[in-house]
């Protein structure tokens, strides 16, 4: 078992950042990819980007060029890097782990999740 906690969310104005921090239990050797997803009430949830063990990453559209994903192996923690943030980026932020190689895109494929870290933007 993983055990996954996120923290780091809050409310901002548009435009502000936030960085999002994931620790996990334990390190898991089958471990295939990490990610972050997000779901907003009544909304299906989303993939924002994602992190393979050998350091590609995957970021949706609506993440490309403001979030940055990365990792702390010594620490054991996954971060999302928020910037330039939208009202629209409002949502629970939750954060995965894949032993199986995926396909990614779809969140009943995921391992382990955590709990979610909540994102408020304003206008």
């Amino acid at each position: 078992q993983v055990e996954l906690e996120e923290s780091g969310g809050g409310s901002v104005q548009s435009g502000g950042s936030l960085r999002l921090s994931c620790t996990a239990s334990r390190n898991n050797d089958r471990t295939s990819c990490m990610g972050w997803y997000r779901q907003a009430p009544g909304k299906e949830r989303e993939r924002v980007a994602t992190l393979t063990g050998d350091g590609r990453e995957y970021y949706a559209d609506s993440a490309k060029g403001r979030f940055t994903i990365s990792k702390d192996s010594a620490k054991n923690t996954l971060y999302l890097e928020m910037n330039s943030l939208k009202p629209e980026d409002t949502a629970m932020y939750y954060c995965a782990v894949d032993q199986y190689g995926g396909p990614w895109y779809d969140p009943t494929f995921w391992s382990y999740w955590g709990q979610g870290t909540q994102v408020t933007v304003s206008s």
